[in-house]
């Protein structure tokens, strides 16, 4: 019984907010019963008050300056090596192991990594080219209702560089411009997940409710 209640107690959610769509983010989280509270994350002294974390769109690069310039990057380097860890767009360039686009490497840019992946940035060209996809999303309630994925120079995974590790939970349904049909845009690896789409600009709430799950899950078995 004490497992059982556990599985289920609410937990407080953190969104990174030093840079990109955070406020969406916080909204949509703050739906969901399952959340007893979702809150913008900018220190070491607040992501240590949280179970789980949300990295939102945005420039990856200038979260990664913001956060080691402030000193705010072991802890949150700390965190996701630890925690529930959710990286959107953005977010998810961070959490990958390795980035290649055009000639740009990891060397490149900091990142927080965990998710055994090689990511492309803005694999579907500028802003002007951002469109909505609907996904198939493995393991989203409703599963057979689309997901909406809106996809804003975005970001794709090239390669699984732990195919024994990485879960695909989500791949393109059509071809779109020159990125074809079957490309993967959403990934889970033990406690990280990660998807290229925003789902935080849409009125549908899924993957967020999918997310949580996934932490209280995580949290209640470690």
């Amino acid at each position: 019984m004490a497992q059982e209640q556990q599985e289920h107690k609410q937990i407080r959610v953190g969104v990174l907010a030093l840079q990109g769509a955070f406020a969406e983010h916080i909204i949509l989280l703050n739906t969901l019963p399952q959340v007893s509270e979702a809150v913008a994350v900018r220190n070491a002294e607040e992501i240590s008050k949280v179970d789980a974390l949300v990295i939102p769109g945005g420039e990856s690069t200038t979260m990664a300056l913001i956060a080691e310039r402030s000193g705010f990057w072991p802890a949150l380097q700390e965190f996701v090596r630890t925690h529930p860890t959710w990286g959107t767009c953005a977010g998810l360039i961070l959490l990958s192991e390795y980035i290649t686009s055009g000639g740009t490497l990891k060397g490149d840019q900091k990142l927080l990594g965990g998710l055994g992946i090689s990511i492309k940035r803005n694999a579907f060209g500028t802003q002007k080219e951002s469109f909505e996809a609907g996904l198939h999303v493995e393991g989203l309630e409703n599963a057979e209702r689309l997901f909406p994925g809106v996809f804003i120079r975005a970001p794709v995974i090239d390669e699984i560089l732990k195919p024994d590790e990485v879960e695909i939970v989500a791949k393109l349904e059509q071809d779109y411009g020159k990125t074809p049909k079957g490309t993967i845009v959403a990934v889970k690896q033990g406690h990280l997940l990660g998807s290229a789409f925003h789902p935080e600009l849409t009125h549908d709430n899924r993957m967020h409710l999918f997310f949580v799950k996934m932490a209280q899950d995580w949290i209640a078995k470690h």
